[in-house]
Parts: structure tokens; sequence; C-alpha cells
């Protein structure tokens, strides 16, 4: 299992903790055209960027739920710095499972579908806190190009192709899950690279400054390999998007 203290120093200077710009992350909020006062149900949300900027600048409200307690300090510092702690706020749970007391405009998970088993299981569990005729929020990761041997499949950190579809087929999902896609955003390579390479100069001054941590020398070896992994296999062959979808 994935040690959550790792995901926290990796990231640890990230406010998205996606290949998504914040110029890619406003632009969507503005797109979205949410009115004033809607309520947004954010699970996984990391450092609340999403739900702290679309506070402040389309005067929305909002629940954040994540496991990480680094992360939602950061949330709520954030949410601090830009003004917005009336109108938003952020709990330290478990996302999987989570519904909310009352039903939201829009609910979103964006880049965790874990928390739902996959993308049916995490719609599902998004519609549960949604109300009729409101918007959901999904971000997932898709086939640029299918790696086509072991070697590749194994360097994007995958077992199966079958773990991601491409982007045509993940969009053909959505419809056969009974939503129509109405608005997204995918990752370009410059989004891909401002996400992934900061986490390397994260990691290597973390490193430094914790010689004697039991997770140093992990941390060590991932330095060592990330870039060039990253270069040939993620980078190449990986998409993600986020993908707004409504309930026909």
């Amino acid at each position: 299992m994935f040690d959550l203290r790792l995901f926290s120093i990796r990231e640890s200077g990230h406010r998205i903790h996606n290949p998504l710009t914040e110029h890619q992350l406003a632009d969507l909020g503005a797109r979205l055209a949410l009115p004033a006062g809607a309520r947004i149900l954010d699970l996984a949300c990391g450092s609340g960027e999403l739900l702290a900027t679309w506070a402040r600048d389309h005067q929305v409200t909002g629940l954040g739920v994540d496991l990480n307690p680094d992360f939602l300090a950061h949330a709520r510092a954030r949410a601090a710095e830009l003004g917005v702690t009336d109108a938003v706020r952020f709990v330290e749970a478990d996302a999987a499972g989570y519904v909310a007391d009352e039903p939201v405009d829009l609910a979103a998970c964006v880049g965790a579908t874990w928390i739902g088993g996959g993308v049916p299981g995490t719609l599902d569990l998004l519609r549960a806190s949604l109300r009729p005729g409101g918007m959901l929020l999904v971000g997932e990761p898709y086939w640029r190009t299918v790696p086509t041997s072991p070697e590749v499949l194994a360097g994007c950190g995958v077992q199966s192709v079958e773990d991601y579809l491409t982007l045509p087929g993940l969009l053909a999902s959505f419809g056969a899950l009974g939503y129509d896609v109405v608005e997204m955003v995918c990752a370009t390579e410059e989004s891909w690279d401002r996400y992934a390479a900061p986490q390397w100069l994260t990691m290597r001054r973390w490193a430094d400054a914790h010689p004697d941590h039991e997770l140093h020398d992990e941390v060590r070896r991932l330095l060592q390999v990330e870039p060039q992994q990253y270069a040939a296999f993620t980078r190449v062959h990986v998409g993600w998007g986020v993908f707004a979808l409504v309930e026909r």
C-alpha cells in the first residue's frame, strides 16, 4: 500500500495534486458558470485549491473531504489567504462512502476514483450527494498511446492495459453510464511537466534535510529513477483529464 507520508513529502509544494495548471483550473471554473451560492462537494480534495479559488472567483460554497492532514492544513491556510473561510470548510475523513448532509449542486472527485473502486462506483458515490439536475466533476487518466509491452506498462505504473481507457473510450463510457459530457479540460505536456518535475526538487531538498528519516532511502531511490521513467513512459503514454457530466 502506498505510504501517505510519501505523497505528503513529494507534493508538499503543490496546490493542485494533478497535472492541471492554475490557469486550466481557473478556466474550467469559469466555463462551468456555476451560480453564486452554488454548493460543491469535493471528495479527496487534497490541498483544496479548487474549492478555495472557485469560492473567491465565483462566490460558491463548499466542503472538501480528504484523509491527508498535511494537505488539509494547506487547504485551510489557502482558504484563509483568499478570504473564503466562511464559504468553504474541510474535514479529515475517508472520502470513500462519504455522502453530503444536504444535496449539492456540483459533486467532484478530481483524480481519485479509487475511492469508489473505479469510475462507475465513484460516479454512483458522487450522485448520492447531488441534487436533481446537478453536475458531476471527475478527473481520470487515460491512454494517449496504448502500451504494447510489459516494460511500458510497468513504466506507466499500471499492471494491465485495461487499467485505463483511451480518451474516446473514456468519453463513451460516461455515455454508457447515462451521462452527457458537457465540458472537459485535459492535461498537456506542459501541465504534466509542471506537476511531475517540481516533485523532484521537493524530494531532493527533503532528503538532504532528513538524512536519518526512515523514508530517506526510498525518497532517494525514487529521485534516481523517476525523471527518466516519467520522460520515457508517463509523458508519452498517459493522458489525464477532468470531465463535467450531467445525468441524462
